[in-house]
């Protein structure tokens, strides 16, 4: 019975949740357009799918997910203090944690279904010149280097704003040299990776991470993993353009040496 107690307390906070955005797009589709929604039965029926569908999601996040990212982090941190022979750890004693947060940044971003939808409209939009698993690679590189060395910054203590700040540093330079058309996609495939799937077990990880180490804070420490999956992201996409726009210029000079 709690289980069900659970979702149906959970199904009446996202009824309210969405309850607003429903009056918001009745009030400009009725008042502000002054036209009577097409297929009013079919909204309605979406509108319920939608509430259980994230009631559903929230429930598995708070039974699953979560806790698994957590258990994770202290099982791993906990060998480390198995293994330490007296003296406490050190950063470099903590490689199966970066192994584990760079293994989960990367498949999480491979199945975010926001980052899949974005990169099958750029195939689309480019005519099929920008290639869509590329796209997804290249972020889910991002992702993973970025949860890795957020995971280093937890372990160590560092100030998270050092890190964010030299990594805008080298977005910006990255900007002014990469391809244009590539940069306004860059930026948004480091929106969209902060999404459904790698959300909950990257800040369930970073949580876990902070309550295992001695000394660290859950609330300092244990957030900022989100950051760093949306910012490295970035750098990962427009280097992928630059790698092969660079190819492209050495393959141009070199045919009219062979004709």
């Amino acid at each position: 019975m709690g289980g069900f107690s659970t979702i149906a307390a959970t199904l009446l906070d996202t009824a309210l949740d969405v309850l607003p955005i429903v009056v918001i797009l009745l009030f400009f589709q009725v008042v502000a357009l002054r036209r009577t929604p097409a297929n009013p039965r079919r909204i309605a029926i979406g509108f319920v799918y939608v509430v259980i569908g994230l009631a559903l999601f929230l429930v598995g996040l708070e039974q699953a997910l979560f806790p698994l990212g957590e258990i994770m982090a202290r099982q791993l941190t906990q060998r480390v203090f198995s293994e330490a022979a007296g003296a406490p750890p050190g950063w470099s004693d903590y490689l199966w944690v970066y192994a584990f947060a760079f293994a989960i940044g990367f498949s999480t971003t491979v199945a975010e279904p926001s980052l899949i939808a974005v990169a099958i409209k750029a195939r689309e939009v480019s005519g099929g010149t920008l290639n869509a698993w590329g796209l997804r690679l290249a972020v889910a590189l991002g992702v993973a280097v970025g949860v890795a060395l957020g995971s280093f910054r937890i372990v160590t203590g560092t100030p998270l704003p050092w890190y964010i700040i030299a990594g805008y540093v080298v977005v910006i330079g990255q900007t002014l040299f990469a391809p244009r058309a590539i940069v306004p996609l860059a930026y948004d495939s480091g929106g969209v990776t902060t999404s459904t799937v790698t959300v909950p077990l990257v800040t369930a990880l970073g949580l876990g991470l902070a309550n295992a180490i001695p000394g660290r804070s859950a609330l300092i420490d244990g957030f900022g993993l989100i950051a760093f999956a949306s910012l490295f992201p970035m750098m990962t996409v427009m280097g992928y353009a630059q790698i092969v726009a660079w190819r492209e210029r050495r393959a141009a000079r070199r045919r009219p040496r062979e004709d």
